[in-house]
């Protein structure tokens, strides 16, 4: 067996790379993925070019970690395209949009009605019904507005 493997060096790592992906296929959760490209390349390499087993080795080893690196930065690029959202976090989701106060806030605090929930809002001063605010920030379950123009008539 030893023998056969070291004339067709490449059956072996085409081997080993269909291998390692048909067990990333049983749920490695994307571990096996590349290591199993990185044997499938090195594979071809070999077929191609002769080469020894060290290098076969090292080009593995390169390769695997190249194809990582790769994948992590596409997807943290990926990521940071996208803008950033609030799943869950409806708090979040309201800074920096603008709605009438429909009750004065007193000593700076109040609520206000957003779709179907009632918000305890926070200003610095009083503010009276009919006031255009805007979310600044969430603190807790408490929204931080400030003035945004004059009252609505």
């Amino acid at each position: 067996m030893i023998p056969l493997i070291a004339a067709h060096p490449h059956a072996f790592w085409l081997s080993l790379g269909g291998l390692l992906l048909a067990a990333e296929m049983l749920g490695a959760s994307g571990y096996l993925l590349w290591s199993g490209i990185a044997a499938l390349v090195t594979g071809l390499i070999a077929w191609l070019l002769p080469v020894g087993w060290a290098w076969q080795g090292t080009s593995f080893a390169v390769l695997t970690v190249l194809c990582a690196f790769l994948w992590w930065r596409w997807l943290n690029q990926k990521n940071s395209d996208q803008p950033g959202q609030q799943l869950n976090q409806r708090g979040n989701q309201l800074a920096g949009q603008v709605f009438v106060l429909e009750n004065n806030l007193v000593n700076g605090r109040g609520q206000v009605r957003l779709g179907d929930s009632v918000w305890p809002v926070m200003a610095d001063t009083d503010l009276p019904a009919g006031t255009r605010v805007r979310v600044v920030r969430v603190e807790g379950i408490t929204l931080r507005i400030e003035a945004s123009g004059s009252p609505v008539a």
